[in-house]
C-alpha cells in the first residue's frame, strides 16, 4: 500500500463538491485522514474563495491508474476537459505526495505547490508535520515554519468527516 496525499479544492458549489470529492476518493483506497477545510482567496484571477483540504489515502493503485481516476472524478463533477490553470473550479484534485516517489514528468512529485501555497502546506502540516519530503530531506514542519501568508487561510467549520 502506498500513502498518498491528495489536495482537494473547489470554489463552485464548494460544500457539495468537497463532500463529493472525499466520498469519491474513498473508492480509490482506504481514506486515512482529512485535514481541516480551509477557505482561501483565489490566486491568479478574480474569483470566489476556494475551500481546500488534503486527505491521506492508502492505496494499492499505481500512480498512472490513480491519476486517471482523479481526472475522471474531476470531469464527472463538472470540470472542463480543457480547463485553464487560473479559473473557477467545481473540483480540483492534485496528488501532493505519492509515497516516496520523485518525478519531474506529469504529475510532478512531490508537487511543488508544497513550497508555494498556504492552502497546501498548512493542511499537510496538520496531517503529517514530521513527514520528510522525498528528494528534499526537510520535514513538512521545517517547510511550514518558512511558509508565508498562512494568515490568508480561514478554517471552515466542518459539516462532514471521513468517518461518516
Amino acid at each position: 500500500m502506498t500513502s498518498v496525499y491528495v489536495g482537494i479544492g473547489s470554489n463552485i458549489d464548494k460544500h457539495k463538491h468537497i463532500e463529493v470529492a472525499v466520498g469519491e476518493l474513498s473508492g480509490l483506497g482506504d481514506l486515512v485522514r482529512q485535514s481541516t477545510i480551509y477557505e482561501s482567496p483565489s490566486l491568479g484571477f478574480q474569483g470566489a474563495e476556494f475551500f481546500n483540504l488534503i486527505v491521506e489515502i492508502q492505496t494499492s493503485l499505481t500512480l498512472e491508474v490513480f491519476t486517471k481516476f482523479l481526472r475522471d472524478i474531476e470531469i464527472r463533477w463538472g470540470r472542463a476537459v480543457d480547463a485553464k490553470k487560473y479559473q473557477d473550479r467545481t473540483l480540483d484534485l492534485d496528488i501532493i505526495l505519492f509515497g516516496d516517489m520523485i518525478r519531474d514528468a506529469s504529475p510532478q512529485l512531490p508537487r511543488k505547490d508544497i513550497y508555494h501555497y498556504p492552502f497546501v502546506i498548512q493542511p499537510l502540516y496538520e496531517l503529517s508535520p514530521e513527514l520528510i519530503i522525498p528528494g528534499d530531506g526537510r520535514t513538512v514542519r521545517e517547510i511550514w515554519l518558512q511558509a508565508e501568508n498562512l494568515d490568508v487561510l480561514r478554517a471552515v467549520r466542518p459539516w462532514f468527516s471521513v468517518s461518516e
